[in-house]
């Protein structure tokens, strides 16, 4: 430092004073106003971005709030959709079962009926048959009884014997 101030020359320290205050004007002129525009600018378009920012985070946020909601009601809808599935197909199991019984009712009384009306008219078969059977037996019993006049004779007696009057 002390050399600085042994070789200090007024006549140098004069032009670098006036090349200083010229290189101020002249950054003042043309440089200052452009960067302090260029930072206005940065600043306005941080703001606004911020700002951008600011509007873009609640509009999310009341998107959000619209999906939780649509999404709820969906599955309020799907809830009740789901439940009157059910009682339908309720209702419609207890409607088929209830038709099935009665179906079920009405073949097993028409079966009844049926086998109702088989077994009379086997039973008349029957009655018929054994009819047939024993008039076809006492034939045969009559025309082996009644082929000898001996025998025919016998027999008119003792029915005689068996009427009484």
């Amino acid at each position: 430092m002390d050399k600085l101030i042994e070789q200090f020359s007024l006549g140098l320290f004069f032009w670098q004073l006036i090349l200083f205050v010229a290189l101020v004007l002249l950054l003042k002129k043309f440089a200052w106003k452009p960067i302090l525009n260029a930072v206005s600018e940065r600043e306005e378009g941080i703001i606004k971005a911020l700002d951008e920012a600011e509007n873009a985070r609640k509009e999310m946020q009341n998107l959000n709030a619209d999906n939780e909601r649509i999404l709820k009601e969906a599955r309020v809808e799907r809830d009740a959709m789901l439940k009157e599935a059910r009682e339908m197909k309720d209702s419609i199991i207890t409607e088929a079962k209830g038709e099935a019984h009665a179906q079920a009712t009405k073949v097993i009384e028409q079966a009844k009926a049926t086998i109702e009306s088989e077994k009379h008219a086997a039973i008349s078969e029957i009655k018929n048959q054994v009819a047939e059977l024993s008039l076809g037996i006492a034939e045969k019993v009559m025309r082996i009884e009644l082929s000898d006049k001996n025998k025919q004779i016998k027999l008119v007696e003792d029915m005689l014997k068996e009427v009484k009057l």
